[in-house]
């Protein structure tokens, strides 16, 4: 049976800039073969496009909740996204600066 592919953009609001979260989120999601990238925002977010296996995107979420030491993660919003507009994210999973584009 073929592995079931998801997409989604993850945004993560609290004390996220600054502690290494951006580190954090491209070791989580490389260790687990997705596909992405993750960024800050000006107005102090961190965002991340991720796609892959479906069971592996909800470890990442896990993960994503309790971040790296020193974060503290008040909410994580999950926004699916189309598969196949999500084709072009980078592999392996990338760290963009502020002021990059998003790709979806």
């Amino acid at each position: 049976m073929p592995t079931s592919v998801k997409a989604r953009r993850y945004i993560v609001s609290g004390r996220v800039q600054g502690v290494g979260f951006r580190w954090f989120v491209r070791e989580q999601a490389r260790a687990r073969g997705l596909a992405g990238f993750v960024q800050n925002t000006a107005d102090g977010l961190v965002v991340a496009d991720v796609c892959g296996n479906a069971d592996r995107l909800l470890t990442l979420e896990e993960a994503l909740r309790q971040g790296p030491n020193g974060a503290s993660v008040a909410q994580l919003e999950i926004i699916e996204m189309d598969v196949n507009a999500a084709a072009s994210l980078p592999m392996p999973f990338e760290i963009r600066r502020l002021g990059d584009s998003f790709s979806a």
